[in-house]
C-alpha cells in the first residue's frame, strides 16, 4: 500500500480518493476551498493537510486533480507548493486537463528533482468517478506507467498509454474537443428546430434514427426532452476552458483549428450571455434567444 497524496477533491476528485481508501491506500488531502465535503473521506481515514509542501513530504505518489493548467503550475511550483516538498523517488500523476506545452515544462522541473511524472488525464463523469470506472489517458515511461497502473486501476475502467509525457494532456484535448465539440454542434441545430417548430421528440427520433445517433445525443436527449441537463454534468466554463486549451495546442502545433475556433467562440458567448456554472445542455435556450435578437 502506498502512502498517496492527493491535491483537487472537487466532483471528479472525491470519487477518486473515495476509491483509493476502499483499496486500502494511506490518503492525505489538500485542505482547499474548491474541495467537496471532507467528513466521508475523514471519517474513512484520510489525513488532511495545510499546503501541498507539506501533504508533498508525506507522500511516495502525488496525484493532481484540479482545474487547469494555471492551478498544476501553482500547487507544483508556488512557494508552499508540490516541489518545495518532494522527496526524491517519489511520483506526480497529473490527472487534470492542461495545456500540453505547460505540462512539458512543470514535468521537467519534477524530474530534475529527482521525481517521475505522469499525466493521466480523465474522461467520464463524476458517477464513474465515484464508481471507480473512469477512463485515463496516461503520457509518460512505458515502465513507470505498467509501476503505476495498480494505484490507475483503483479508480479507472479503462486505462490507455497514450505516449511519452504530454501525449495523456494531448489524448484528453482531442477528445474534448470531438465530444464537446460535438455536443456544441447538436445543440445549436437543437436550437434551431426549435425556432422553427420542429419538437424536441421530433428532433430526437430522426436523429436517433440516422446518422445524428450517439454520445453526444444522448447526453443532449434529457434535457430537450425534460429539461434534465445532469446527464452531462460540465459546465460552459469548464467547456470554453477546455476548447481555449485545445485550441492553443493546435496552435502550437500549426494544425487547422477552424472549427475549433468557431466552437470555443460559441462557448465563450454563452459563457457571457448565461451563466458559466450551468451545464453544457443548458446552452440550447441560450443559443435560441442570441438568434431571437
Amino acid at each position: 500500500m502506498k502512502n498517496i497524496g492527493m491535491i483537487g477533491i472537487g466532483m471528479m476528485g472525491h470519487g477518486i480518493a473515495t476509491n483509493l481508501l476502499k483499496h486500502g491506500h494511506s490518503l492525505t488531502v489538500l485542505d482547499h476551498p474548491g474541495n467537496q465535503p471532507l467528513v466521508g473521506l475523514i471519517a474513512s481515514g484520510a489525513k488532511v493537510s495545510k499546503t501541498a509542501k507539506e501533504l508533498a513530504s508525506h507522500s511516495d505518489i502525488i496525484i493532481l486533480c484540479v482545474t487547469g493548467t494555471p492551478q498544476v503550475e501553482d500547487v507544483l511550483l508556488g512557494e508552499q507548493g508540490v516541489l518545495k516538498g518532494i522527496a526524491p523517488g517519489s511520483i506526480v500523476i497529473d490527472c487534470s486537463t492542461a495545456v500540453p506545452t505547460s505540462t512539458d515544462r512543470v514535468s521537467k522541473l519534477v524530474i530534475e528533482a529527482g521525481c517521475d511524472f505522469l499525466d493521466a488525464p480523465m474522461t467520464r463523469t463524476p458517477k464513474e468517478a465515484a464508481e471507480g470506472r473512469l477512463n485515463l489517458l496516461v503520457g509518460g515511461d512505458a515502465t513507470l506507467f505498467e509501476q503505476c497502473k495498480p494505484i490507475l486501476a483503483c479508480f479507472a475502467e479503462n486505462i490507455v498509454h497514450a505516449g511519452p509525457i504530454g501525449a495523456g494532456h494531448r489524448m484528453k484535448l482531442l477528445h474534448n474537443f470531438v465530444s464537446l465539440g460535438s455536443v456544441a454542434l447538436m445543440a445549436e441545430a437543437a436550437a434551431c428546430a426549435q425556432s422553427s417548430g420542429i419538437s424536441a421528440q421530433t428532433f430526437i427520433d430522426v436523429l436517433a434514427m440516422g446518422g445524428g445517433w450517439g454520445a453526444p445525443l444522448e447526453r443532449l436527449k434529457p434535457y430537450l426532452s425534460a429539461g434534465d441537463a445532469s446527464a452531462m454534468r460540465f459546465s460552459l466554463a469548464n467547456s470554453l476552458k477546455d476548447l481555449s486549451y485545445y485550441n492553443q495546442m493546435a496552435q502550437d502545433m500549426h494544425a487547422d483549428r477552424t472549427i475549433a475556433e468557431a466552437v470555443r467562440h460559441t462557448l465563450d458567448d454563452a459563457c457571457k450571455e448565461g451563466d458559466p456554472q450551468s451545464y453544457l445542455p443548458e446552452i440550447v435556450p441560450i443559443i435560441v434567444k442570441r438568434r431571437s435578437k
